[in-house]
């Protein structure tokens, strides 16, 4: 894995629509992205909740496989942003069946993108932005032409971050958001720095919205992150387990079985399946059987692949039929946090209570004390 110092932030420079779809019979359309400007719109000085018309700082992670279309309307329909994750191998029509889910509540929405994926081919992020998504977030390598298109649809851009020279990029003017993903976080991405110290060397670099991703499952972690100035709270795996979410029933409950010592983050489940992730971009997962023998062993791994190819369709099989010890369970160190099986507006609603915590620090620690 390329290696990137976060603690050396002294050349990080601080920066100050087509027709929708058709929607389900009897929906309302989504909202215009006219009707939620981009981060550099004078609207967006009231803070990215105004500029994106919501009443939650709260924002799912976009997980491809577990954030469909009927997760990201019930947490936008509970006040946050619900986000649509959008994964390689997706047909067209799943993309519209899922966006139509996704804005059919009416309000704010949007989807992520893995950008070695828009490599290849913008046409999935063009089928999504026919459903005008009010943020597009695209991440794990070079963002610009998919960040150009979503921008000229009217969406807000994101990219998420996990190194000072992925925040370096995303200071560049065709970002809106920076998303701080620290290595704790569930699912792909870098696991070079955490989120606190990614997150203060992001707000102290930016005037841009920051959200903070990696490790939040509940009030506390997002008052924690509030506190020291994100504008959202980006949660993953407490969403992955709810009842919406599309993960298997058997994953939802490995993860809500879970501590907060049981991931691992590794390249071997990509490996075993042939998923061609670039190689700074390994997973963190829930250990199990695969995990324990391959994690560490990628040499090892490839030889076994070539002495039995059976074992990636064992996997794929794993997948589908929720073997657990096999398949890869993508969750985040909040594993420990995530009850399972919740609805997500209850979710929503207990995050909410973040209000509270600050309040009552700010009582321990009254200005001017």
């Amino acid at each position: 894995m390329p290696s990137h110092d976060p603690t050396q932030p002294a050349d990080v420079p601080r920066a100050g629509t087509s027709p929708a779809h058709s929607s389900p019979v009897g929906a309302p359309a989504g909202p215009s992205p006219a009707d939620h400007p981009r981060a550099d719109h004078p609207r967006a000085g009231h803070g990215l909740a105004a500029a994106l018309g919501i009443a939650e700082p709260l924002i799912n992670a976009p997980m491809a496989g577990a954030a469909g279309g009927l997760l990201a309307a019930a947490v936008s329909a509970a006040g946050g942003l619900g986000m649509l994750g959008v994964g390689g191998g997706a047909s067209d029509d799943w993309l519209h069946e899922q966006a139509d889910l996704a804005a059919g509540v009416g309000r704010p929405w949007g989807a992520g993108f893995m950008a070695w994926v828009l490599a290849d081919s913008l046409d999935p992020l063009r089928a999504v932005l026919e459903h005008r998504p009010s943020l597009v977030c695209v991440s794990f390598g070079e963002p610009g032409p998919a960040a150009a298109l979503a921008r000229d649809a009217g969406a807000l851009t994101a990219m998420q971050v996990g190194s000072a020279a992925e925040l370096r990029r995303a200071l560049e003017p065709d970002i809106d958001v920076v998303v701080c993903r620290g290595g704790e976080g569930g699912g792909h991405g870098r696991d070079e720095v955490a989120t606190l110290p990614l997150l203060q060397l992001a707000l102290d670099a930016t005037d841009k919205p920051v959200v903070a991703a990696g490790g939040i499952a509940t009030a506390r972690g997002v008052a924690a992150v509030i506190a020291a100035g994100a504008q959202a709270a980006w949660v993953g795996t407490r969403f992955a387990a709810c009842a919406e979410s599309l993960s298997h029933p058997r994953a939802k409950d490995a993860i809500a079985a879970a501590g907060t010592d049981d991931t691992v983050y590794t390249r071997a489940f990509d490996i075993a399946q042939g998923i061609p992730w670039p190689a700074e971009f390994g997973g963190r997962a829930l250990r199990n059987a695969f995990s324990r023998r391959w994690a560490a062993d990628y040499e090892g791994l490839a030889d076994a692949l070539n002495a039995d190819p059976s074992l990636s369709a064992a996997i794929e099989e794993a997948r589908s039929s929720g073997d657990t010890s096999l398949a890869p369970v993508y969750a985040g160190q909040s594993a420990g946090m995530s009850p399972g099986h919740e609805t997500a507006a209850d979710i929503v609603a207990e995050l909410a209570g973040f209000r509270a915590l600050l309040a009552s620090a700010a009582e321990r620690w009254p200005a001017g004390r």
